[in-house]
């Protein structure tokens, strides 16, 4: 029956909303943080997305994954001696976020062990899914970072239909190629062949994939859980 494929989040993460010291508005196009910048706080998303990237000495941006609403960032370099940040959070869309100061989601940890408990296994969920992901990009090359950038958006953002899965997130091929570490001409070349083959079909920069299991096949797929599998 058609639908959207979700993965599950956590709804233990929601209370970092009750122990916010502020709430902020944030436009389209903004940083909410940038690599190099002191840390200090953790960003919890109440709506709106937000792109987690990172540059390369070369200048070239690798997209490693798009939070949505309840979800975190901020969190990597939090806990360790001078913090600063290691990726930057660009606003894709207009939002609202919730901001938690180290030092009170750290007395709340201290406080609350069920929350302490979420938290760390929201990291551990979170290593894992980058290290697959990287995983991909090493293994299989461009093509197979692309097969697995686009597993990985059906999984966070599909909807089934009748002749395969939408994935409901407007692209454009640079986008795409930011999230598979590679040149938009290589994403162009790519996803021509997989058009060419009616493996994919694009309409107003939406992608619907008609063999999701050929794209597993390609790169040897695990079949491991969605909330492992996803872009967020």
């Amino acid at each position: 029956m058609p639908g959207t494929l979700k993965p599950t989040k956590s709804i233990e993460i929601r209370e970092l909303l009750h122990i916010a010291d502020r709430t902020m508005k944030v436009e389209k196009g903004q940083y909410l943080f940038q690599e190099g910048q002191d840390a200090g706080e953790l960003f919890l998303i109440v709506s709106g997305k937000i792109q987690i990237s990172k540059l390369s000495p070369e200048g070239r941006e690798l997209s490693l994954r798009i939070c949505s609403e309840n979800e975190i960032c901020g969190e990597l370099t939090l806990f360790t001696q001078s913090p600063k940040y290691l990726l930057s959070a660009l606003m894709l869309e207009d939002g609202e976020i919730a901001v938690v100061r180290k030092e009170t989601i750290e007395q709340k940890l201290f406080e609350d062990s069920a929350l302490a408990f979420e938290f760390i296994k929201w990291l551990s969920d979170h290593l894992r899914k980058t290290q697959m992901k990287f995983r991909d990009l090493i293994l299989y090359g461009k093509k197979g970072a692309l097969y697995s950038t686009l597993i990985r958006m059906t999984n966070s953002y599909g909807i089934e239909k009748t002749d395969g899965i939408l994935i409901n997130l407007s692209l454009t091929n640079q986008e795409l190629a930011n999230f598979c570490g590679t040149t938009r001409e290589s994403i162009n070349h790519l996803l021509k062949d997989l058009k060419h083959d009616g493996l994919i079909s694009i309409y107003k920069k939406k992608i619907t994939v008609h063999n999701l299991q050929y794209l597993r096949q390609q790169i040897g797929c695990e079949n491991c859980p969605v909330v492992f599998c996803s872009i967020e």
